[in-house]
């Protein structure tokens, strides 16, 4: 039942974040999310088989305890922008702090919840709405970090890219083809496990009431 509620959040979170970026490209010009459908809460549509299927499925069988993913990416037209690299970086901007946004929220209502002893003290602290809370901060605070890493297409080479020379921007986008490949990689030999246990906890200090 938890892992069941933790990828159904994972896919309510992975979707939010797609149409973030999608409506953050048509308020800056760009239709093309829109004209085809991506802006939608429909999860179909934003289905990826590596990372809606297969890479939290590698989460659940290697044991993680760290579920992470993402919905099929939205078309973003570049042409449409007046200054493409600016522009995109607010557009990749728009997901992770979405998802940060999804674990602010959650943490209020948790924190409420608890402070007014909602239910009774055994139903929030070990019932089914106390870990539907818990796991839509953590899995949000984990896919706004992982998504902030500088490897092309996640959304944190778009963030750099806006800093870096022409010369080093030309490079981070020849590595894009191979970026998901390179991702996977790391998540497979537990690289990006390592990087959340050091990331993480201070995070979840500051989000979940009690930690």
């Amino acid at each position: 039942m938890l892992t069941f509620i933790q990828l159904t959040i994972l896919m309510i979170s992975v979707v939010l974040h797609e149409i973030a970026h999608g409506y953050v490209a048509f308020k800056n010009g760009d239709p093309t999310a829109m004209q085809l459908g991506r802006l939608s809460l429909n999860p179909i549509v934003h289905i990826d088989l590596l990372g809606t299927v297969l890479l939290p499925g590698l989460c659940v069988v290697s044991g993680s305890p760290f579920f992470i993913g993402w919905a099929k990416p939205v078309p973003v037209n570049t042409r449409y922008f007046s200054n493409p690299i600016k522009q995109m970086m607010w557009v990749a901007l728009a997901g992770p702090l979405t998802n940060i946004s999804i674990a602010v929220v959650a943490s209020v209502v948790l924190s409420l919840l608890i402070g007014l002893n909602v239910g009774s003290t055994v139903y929030i602290t070990h019932g089914l709405l106390y870990y539907a809370l818990l796991y839509f901060i953590q899995i949000n605070l984990v896919l706004a970090v992982f998504n902030l890493i500088p490897i092309p297409p996640l959304d944190g080479s778009r963030v750099i890219m806006n800093y870096l020379p022409q010369k080093a921007q030309h490079y981070m986008q020849r590595m894009e083809p191979y970026g998901f490949a390179i991702v996977f990689g790391l998540a497979y030999f537990g690289v990006l496990d390592v990087l959340f246990r050091i990331v993480l906890p201070p995070l979840y200090r500051l989000f979940i009431p009690g930690v």
